[in-house]
């Protein structure tokens, strides 16, 4: 037999079948997939990107809300110039997308044989979340306080909405508890799911999980314009911190519980204000 340079014996390809192979290998060629270097995820299928980002973008609350909205108004709910945010069509567009997220998150994830309380509330016990999002509720009114003081300071101008048209709506005993009821709802409990399964679409196929939280916490604080520049800098703010809250315990609970307190305790402290002085009554 002929000498190899590499060797006493000729080097053997071992993905090709050669003459000398054909009584001890199959007649095809040998597929050895090459090992995932560590720290790497495969990229995934560009069906499962375009799936998850569709899935995202429905989520997101636009297109409910404004699907919701349109078939309030064409049942009859009046919008006008002089009352843009009627209180029963904010009420029963928050509650009814309240609804359509979740039904849609759950069935999402269903569809992916996912399932929906692991991905939503992790695989701990739930108390001790319960107990954290009690914990960093001090953290997220420092937060509050920190940047509106910043905000007042270095840009004034982001004021440019005197009253929250939220809060101007709260005239009567019983709109201040439906409206508790709402942002419970809507807030603690939609915008947290809502969150948590972006991020984990992001996380999974559309580009990581950062780069999912840098952008709906964007959208998120975009999404509360209406109630002035230094709001929406504000919520965004509060919705990267809840978002980070999420990705490190894999679980909506603390952040759910620390948004629906803070949604009442910032509700309660402006019924005291008004009722003292401290703010004109709505």
């Amino acid at each position: 037999m002929q000498r190899s340079h590499y060797g006493a014996f000729p080097q053997r390809n071992i993905y090709m079948v050669t003459a000398t192979d054909a009584n001890d290998t199959p007649s095809q060629p040998l597929e050895t997939p090459e090992p995932d270097r560590p720290g790497t995820v495969p990229d995934p299928p560009a069906p499962s990107r375009a799936l998850s980002l569709l899935e995202v973008l429905l989520c997101s609350g636009f297109p409910t809300q404004i699907l919701i909205g349109g078939l309030l108004i064409g049942l009859g709910l009046r919008v006008t110039t002089d009352d843009p945010l009627p209180f029963q069509f904010v009420v029963a567009v928050s509650l009814l997308d309240t609804v359509a997220i979740v039904l849609l998150v759950m069935l999402f994830l269903h569809l992916r044989g996912e399932r929906p309380l692991e991905v939503l509330l992790g695989r701990g016990p739930l108390w001790p979340e319960v107990r954290r999002g009690v914990t960093y509720l001090p953290v997220v009114f420092g937060l509050v306080i920190l940047l509106g003081t910043v905000v007042q300071v270095l840009a004034p101008w982001l004021h440019n909405v005197p009253q929250n048209p939220l809060q101007a709506m709260l005239t009567s005993p019983w709109r201040v508890a439906v409206f508790a009821v709402v942002v419970v709802l809507a807030g603690g409990l939609r915008e947290e799911v809502q969150r948590a399964f972006i991020l984990h679409r992001f996380d999974q196929h559309l580009g990581g999980a950062r780069v999912g939280l840098a952008l709906f916490s964007v959208a998120f604080g975009l999404g509360h314009l209406t109630q002035g520049f230094d709001a929406a800098i504000i919520t965004g703010t509060l919705g990267l911190f809840w978002g980070v809250m999420y990705l490190r315990r894999r679980s909506i609970v603390a952040p759910a519980i620390s948004h629906a307190l803070f949604n009442l305790i910032e509700i309660a402290l402006f019924q005291y204000a008004s009722k003292h002085g401290v703010l004109p009554p709505p």
